[in-house]
């Protein structure tokens, strides 16, 4: 279904009444392109395991206002790897609305999904780091960097003996990409995080 996940784990602050942790999913549409194919991922053989890597490209930061909440027990037709992922954040699962509409034109059951509120219909809804009042809804912010992931396939060129030119898969182009999530948040005890930003 093109479906890309994103999982962030918020140890949570047990003198502020937190429990132990917080999950969050965020599930967006995968784009083509967006990263390498599957089989070329299996094909992979990483030389130094242990090694620190840098990422070659720092792709843009991505700001994504996640407006739609999922439905954890229905959202296997969604993707199988929903139910795995996301077991922690069962009630904090969101996507966007334009991503609904392009996975409803694929005949994903609407029902999963839930439209949340946002601040056309609760005008003095605000965001939650301007929010004096624990207790009140808000609009949360959560940032998180993908510091290395494959994105690309490299292609390197070699001439045969009559001097023809051909392309060949030599290797793997790697990424740095950032993304800050917006969201709905029923009060604000659960985006204390972003106080501090």
């Amino acid at each position: 279904q093109e479906v890309k996940i994103f999982r962030a784990l918020i140890l949570g602050e047990l003198e502020r009444g937190q429990s132990q942790f917080q999950a969050l999913c965020f599930i967006t549409r995968l784009h083509r392109n967006e990263i390498i194919p599957s089989e070329s991922m299996a094909k992979l053989r990483q030389k130094n395991p242990r090694t620190v890597r840098q990422a070659e490209e720092v792709r843009g930061l991505e700001h994504l206002t996640m407006d739609v909440a999922v439905n954890f027990s229905k959202a296997a037709q969604l993707s199988s790897h929903i139910h795995n992922v996301c077991a922690e954040a069962k009630e904090a699962i969101y996507t966007r609305e334009e991503d609904v509409k392009f996975w409803l034109e694929k005949g994903v059951d609407g029902s999963m999904f839930e439209v949340l509120p946002q601040t056309s219909d609760l005008p003095d809804l605000q965001r939650c780091k301007l929010c004096a009042d624990r207790w009140k809804p808000c609009i949360c912010s959560y940032s998180l960097s993908i510091e290395w992931y494959p994105c690309m396939l490299k292609y390197c060129k070699s001439r045969d003996a009559g001097g023809k030119v051909s392309s060949y898969k030599c290797g793997i182009r790697s990424c740095q990409k950032g993304y800050t999530f917006d969201y709905y948040v029923p009060q604000k005890q659960l985006c204390l995080w972003d106080e501090e930003t």
